[in-house]
């Protein structure tokens, strides 16, 4: 696995998550279980991702990348929402390519 691969597991797929997971809950009004389905998680997952007990670390390590997680977390978060994007879609090659193709880490 390489560098960027590890940095993206470990510190932008929590983050991107957990802030898809809020928007869902709190712009789109789903509840945890039905958060959990579209991403393919648990609940439980989901209770710690609203409760800032899950991908709150290492963000200083990615703080240049925020804005664009943000968006990023948005859009899919709309997506899903609406049934665009099943939960199988939600990929992390295709998270990681999206920031690398505009900026290096």
């Amino acid at each position: 696995m390489s560098h960027r691969c590890e940095t993206i597991g470990k510190y932008v797929l929590p983050i991107f998550r957990s802030l898809v997971a809020k928007e869902l809950i709190n712009t789109y009004n789903l509840t945890q279980v039905e958060t959990a389905k579209k991403l393919g998680t648990t609940q439980a997952a989901i209770s710690q991702y609203i409760n800032s007990k899950r991908a709150h670390k290492g963000t200083e390590q990615i703080n240049k990348l925020l804005p664009q997680i943000r968006e990023m977390a948005r859009t899919t978060a709309k997506r899903l929402a609406n049934d665009e994007l099943p939960p199988k879609e939600v990929s992390v090659c295709k998270l990681c390519s999206s920031f690398f193709e505009v900026e290096s880490y």
